[in-house]
């Protein structure tokens, strides 16, 4: 859900107030900057009387004036010192604050919301629009908040030495920040375009990088150069109009700030003719009227540069604002609990509400039992498997383990119970110890070792420069398709649970290793249930249930003798390998 530019405004400050005390410190030093900065025109004015005046030269004042002028200086310039190290440590530590609240709350999401959303998009998100939002509050302290100090003191001081020419200045120079907001408004549509044009091409990016083994394989460089471009050309043209409104802010600020200065100017000389006024005071006029200007100019580029800065919290704050995996059940599995008996009890599941997937799922597995899930392409063999971990959660009916509802269990509690291996393997960057001890970090070298080497991964681990403190780059590219998915299968011997997922494991292995891979499962099976989705249809055919799948229905299951009997879909698709082997 998005919000509006003034919400997420509020909302920012109020994340802000966390930092009181900074906030309280930064307002103080700030004001003692900007009474300094406007209490040096006052001794500059003094030290100009002091000359164009009656008579001789009054050096002894201007000595005086002069130290006077150095003190101010030295503590304004320790101020200013200061100043930024404090609008640093708020903007710094607030903006990774909400990159690791935005991060949290994208591991507590429902997976469809993850799913729903393109990997470069979320990354930009967490990381440039994160940024973008830093850079904006930067401003906002450094600028902004002196600029607005400096507007007051000086109307202050401007009013003290002569009340109508403040009125001049007081009046005429609001037109620029009328000028500026109308500008600014205009913009802020056009950067909300270009960041979510930005993450659509990090998005772009993201897949050329990773899939760029297909896209040389099918020769698509065209088409993707094609798809980079359109969204490159869009990028850069709301990105252009956004800098085009935004870069007319301070030209124009200017030049009616310049107007003014050139009127009181006329005015000043005028009451000096006429000794209403002296040089001096005209002189201090000036400055203050220069100084009262300039935050304009200031104010101006902050608002410019915070319509991108807002429409990047506005993207960090979709996701805060995002939907909760609500936990539904309370309860945990206790040790020797849990034997394998699943249950799928009129069980309704559609990604989208519009398109109907799997509808009325009955199916009883005992303990013990090898399952086996086959069928065509979107028959919704990897959608049973998400709905037993719970990775999305049925429409109607449940699913039981040990004969309760999963529901009144904890998502963690269920998941402990349960081992899966992907087809689609995942390391991340770290030794290949941690890789295979992955969700089981106290795991020690012993049992990382043993590991290894009942899923066949041990002799090319050994033969690595540094063996099991090998360090994995970038994921694990520095080893072939098939070492990483024996690392990936190596994960599910630290701990074995009494319920296995395989989906298509061996499929990046090499025929020999995946027929010792194949002895170790069916080892490893014993006394287990497990679920295996295959379109091998050779691998489960020993199976003690294959339940076939079409459009989301289980319409055949037995074991494979009795559905071969049967000369249905499964026999169809045995039929099918047969020929293709021929």
């Amino acid at each position: 859900m998005k919000t509006n530019r003034k919400e997420t405004t509020l909302r920012l400050i109020r994340l802000l107030a966390d930092y009181k005390i900074f906030l309280f410190g930064i307002l103080f030093l700030s004001i003692i900057q900007v009474g300094l900065t406007v209490y040096l025109p006052i001794l500059i004015g003094e030290a100009v009387d002091y000359i164009v005046g009656k008579g001789q030269v009054n050096f002894d004042q201007l000595k005086t004036i002069l130290v006077q002028m150095i003190i101010v200086v030295i503590i304004n310039t320790l101020v200013q010192w200061i100043l930024p190290i404090m609008y640093q440590k708020v903007s710094f530590e607030m903006t990774s604050d909400l990159r690791q609240s935005a991060l949290e709350k994208m591991h507590g999401m429902p997976l469809s919301f993850v799913d729903s959303r393109s990997t470069g998009d979320l990354v930009s998100r967490l990381t440039t629009d994160t940024e973008q939002l830093n850079d904006g509050l930067l401003m906002v302290f450094e600028q902004f908040l002196i600029g607005l100090l400096t507007i007051l003191f000086t109307l202050v001081m401007m009013f003290r030495i002569n009340p109508v020419m403040m009125a001049v200045v007081a009046v005429l120079t609001p037109i620029s920040l009328f000028s500026s907001r109308f500008i600014a408004t205009r913009s802020y549509d056009y950067f909300i375009k270009s960041v979510e044009s930005r993450g659509e091409l990090s998005e772009i990016v993201e897949e050329s990088l990773t899939q760029n083994e297909i896209i040389t394989l099918f020769n698509i460089y065209d088409e993707k150069e094609a798809q980079f471009n359109e969204i490159n050309d869009l990028y850069s043209d709301y990105s252009e109009k956004a800098t085009f409104y935004s870069s007319t802010v301070n030209p124009t600020t200017r030049f009616i700030n310049a107007l003014i200065y050139a009127g009181v100017a006329f005015m000043g000389v005028i009451l000096i003719l006429n000794n209403a006024l002296t040089v001096g005071g005209l002189t201090v006029f000036l400055n203050y009227a220069k100084e009262y200007t300039k935050p304009f100019n200031d104010i101006s580029n902050v608002l410019a540069e915070l319509q991108s800065a807002l429409a990047s919290a506005n993207r960090l704050f979709t996701i805060l604002d995002g939907p909760v995996e609500v936990e539904t059940g309370t309860k945990e599995y206790q040790p020797g609990q849990v034997k394998g008996e699943v249950g799928f009890e009129d069980v309704d599941f559609s990604y989208t509400k519009d398109v109907e997937l799997i509808q009325d799922l009955n199916v009883e597995v005992s303990p013990g039992m090898k399952v086996a899930i086959v069928g065509p392409t979107g028959a919704g063999k990897s959608t049973m498997i998400n709905l037993i971990m719970r990775f999305y959660e049925t429409d109607a009916g449940q699913i039981t383990l040990e004969g309760e509802p999963i529901t009144d269990y904890t998502r963690a509690s269920l998941r402990k119970q349960l081992g899966m291996v992907l087809q689609d393997v995942w390391l991340k960057s770290g030794t290949v110890h941690d890789n295979i001890a992955y969700g089981h970090p106290d795991a020690d070298r012993e049992t990382v070792i043993k590991a290894a080497k009942a899923a066949h991964a041990h002799k090319f681990i050994t033969a690595l420069p540094d063996g099991y403190d090998t360090v994995l780059t970038d994921g694990g590219l520095n080893l072939s398709k098939g070492e990483q998915q024996l690392l990936s299968i190596a994960r599910i011997f630290v701990s074995v649970p009494n319920v296995l997922i395989l989906d298509e494991a061996t499929s990046s292995i090499d025929t020999r290793t995946e027929m010792e891979i194949q002895e170790a499962f069916l080892k490893l099976m014993e006394g287990r249930t497990s679920f295996i989705i295959a379109h091998r249809l050779s691998t489960i055919q020993d199976s003690d249930l294959i339940l076939v799948m079409q459009d989301g229905q289980v319409v055949e299951q037995g074991n494979h003798h009795e559905l071969i009997e049967k000369e249905g879909l499964y026999y169809q698709m045995q039929m099918a390998r047969s020929i293709e082997a021929v």
